[in-house]
């Protein structure tokens, strides 16, 4: 659980879509966009807004969590095709507290339950491979290059 009193752990509702992207867009800036092209943080910024990854998470195939504290969203997170994390910050004020591990465990503990897969995929920023690997996480191949934006795949065998 989260080191910080009062945070809760939840999926997110379709009233907590736009914030938590917005805070994933002030994170992305906050700590991320300096890893990436001006393309990058273009396509980063295109992908936060497409309405069809809504539509996919209103019809339940994109799955969101959040961190709320004092009924303000701090962290969330996204799977896509059941096991793999789309999206994952946590507001830069409430990070180092277990709020992105939390939302981790969560999203691993639905895909076990729900879908009885045994593999959660990521493809991580520069700067989260040592988070994940400190969950777990192994790579699984070299750092890609794609569209402007710079990950490394990783995936962690559940159970």
């Amino acid at each position: 659980m989260p080191h910080i009193r009062g945070v809760a752990i939840r999926e997110g509702s379709a009233a907590d879509w736009k914030p938590a992207l917005e805070l994933a867009w002030k994170v992305y800036n906050e700590y991320d966009a300096g890893d990436y092209s001006p393309e990058g943080t273009e396509n980063f910024k295109k992908f936060l807004g497409d309405d069809t990854l809504e539509k996919m998470f209103l019809m339940g195939s994109y799955r969101l969590f959040v961190a709320e504290l004092y009924g303000r969203i701090v962290g969330m997170i996204t799977l896509r095709e059941k096991a793999h994390i789309s999206l994952l910050f946590v507001d830069g004020n409430c990070q180092g507290n277990g709020i992105g591990s939390a939302l981790v465990r969560m999203a691993a503990g639905c895909i076990g339950v729900e879908n009885r897969g045994n593999v959660l995929t990521v493809h991580s920023s520069p700067r989260a491979v040592d988070f994940y690997r400190n969950l777990g996480f192994r790579i699984t191949g070299e750092e890609k290059f794609q569209d402007g934006i710079r990950f490394t795949p990783m995936e962690l065998r559940l159970g």
